[in-house]
């Protein structure tokens, strides 16, 4: 088939230079859609009058679909391939953020969810493509620099979406909120009514700019990749039966859905957490912001250091470590200094992805979309584990919810330390 003979070349510079931008922008992408989900909590919270633990489904809703749709997405990118893959990813988000414009106009909390898990499923099938993209794209010694270089884009994208969605729809949070209390119930419907809708014009915009660049993807000169090269590494390999006989892998699923909870959890709840601590809503909606600038600060550390100074694994114990300290610190201060901590574990989770992912793709050959696949699915994490902090939350206050955290970092040093080498379940 011409699709096989046209994944065996090796890419020049030029080829390998125009994937890695290409490639940026989508992780640009990721980045802006899936950092709404910050303002969008406390958004939802007050236009569809929920608690803590019923906002927090804004972050289920998101992230479960990548365990619902990371098989599929393997599936579609096997008929498909990287690129065309890709162009579906960005279509799928479409439609999604679409969905925003009828759930706004009834002001329905339930169709927000299915608009959000839309688009994680579009987001799902753009990363099953892409991060092994990035990762098998170059040298596996180097496949955390070039992810940190995505990360940078991605968190780029992070700091500044809702920093921009606020502009729109809350702008004047404050005073809204104020205002609330002394208003008749028709007077408040139609308040909230109004306030909902001031998110219709900016997924108008998102819904167009994700359609123009699934067809600019499409017509790209993105080369495929062969990632059918690894499948004979050696015998060991070759007479693998199936995904379970990797444990270094199965161990990096679990690292990777822990992490992506405690990336959220930091990321997603800093806003409600500040508010919850009587700060102004508008000096907290700058908090996802603050957090995803540690974020960018660390992926700039795991450009220069990665692999020259450090290994990708050493990185991983460290920020495993970090993330224990800041948030066992962020536990037991004073509330502005336990934001500013909550904040700084973005400096913390930044290598985490970049490392787990090659330590976890390292040697699947022919297994490595089904990997792939599985590590998408472990972002679910970034679902189940918000709920337990938002639970947590309402039964006790949100200071001390942010002990969910703790067992987390402590698996994810397990997994530096040990578990990214075992090859065998029986050692």
């Amino acid at each position: 088939m011409p699709e096989k003979n046209k994944k065996t070349k090796k890419l020049n510079r030029k080829e390998y230079v125009l994937s890695i931008t290409i490639i940026g922008i989508l992780f640009f992408i990721f980045g802006f859609v899936t950092w709404l989900n910050g303002i969008l909590i406390p958004y939802l919270q007050i236009a569809c009058e929920l608690t803590t633990f019923q906002a927090l489904f804004v972050t289920f809703a998101f992230y479960i679909s990548y365990t619902v749709m990371a098989l599929p997405s393997s599936w579609v990118l096997k008929k498909t391939g990287f690129k065309n893959g890709m162009m579906v990813g960005l279509l799928v988000m479409a439609v999604g953020t679409l969905l925003f414009i009828p759930a706004a106009m009834s002001r329905t909390y339930f169709m927000f969810l299915v608009g959000l898990f839309i688009m994680g499923t579009g987001l799902a099938v753009l990363q099953t493509a892409s991060n092994p993209y990035i990762t098998i794209i170059g040298p596996i010694e180097s496949a955390a620099k070039r992810i940190s270089i995505m990360g940078i884009c991605n968190k780029v994208a992070g700091a500044i979406a809702p920093l921009i969605l606020a502009y729109f729809i809350l702008s004047d949070g404050d005073v809204f909120v104020e205002s609330l209390k002394t208003m008749s119930d028709t007077a408040k419907t139609a308040a909230l009514d109004s306030l909902a809708a001031r998110v219709i014009i900016p997924y108008i915009v998102m819904t167009i700019i994700l359609v123009v660049l699934g067809l600019m993807i499409r017509f790209s000169p993105l080369p495929e990749i062969d990632d059918e090269d690894e499948k004979s590494i050696d015998e060991a390999i070759s007479a693998k039966s199936n995904i379970f006989q990797f444990p270094h892998l199965i161990l990096g699923v679990l690292a990777l859905f822990l992490y992506v909870g405690v990336e959220v959890i930091a990321g997603d709840t800093i806003i409600r957490y500040g508010i919850s601590l009587g700060i102004p809503i508008s000096t907290a909606k700058i908090f996802t912001s603050l957090t995803l600038g540690a974020m960018i600060i660390g992926y700039i550390l795991g450009i220069f250091l990665i692999p020259k100074f450090i290994s990708q694994r050493t990185a991983l114990i460290a920020s495993a470590v970090l993330g224990i300290i800041f948030s066992l610190a962020a536990i037991y201060t004073p509330p502005m200094i336990s934001v500013s901590l909550i904040a700084l574990l973005g400096l913390a989770n930044a290598l985490v992805w970049p490392a787990i992912w090659p330590l976890a793709l390292h040697n699947l050959g022919r297994f490595i979309k089904t990997g792939s696949a599985l590590l998408i699915m472990a972002i679910a994490g970034g679902a189940i584990l918000p709920l337990a902090w938002g639970k947590l939350a309402d039964i006790y206050n949100s200071q001390f919810a942010y002990w969910v955290m703790i067992p987390c970092y402590l698996f994810i040093l397990f997994f530096a330390v040990k578990g990214y080498k075992l090859k065998s379940w029986k050692k």
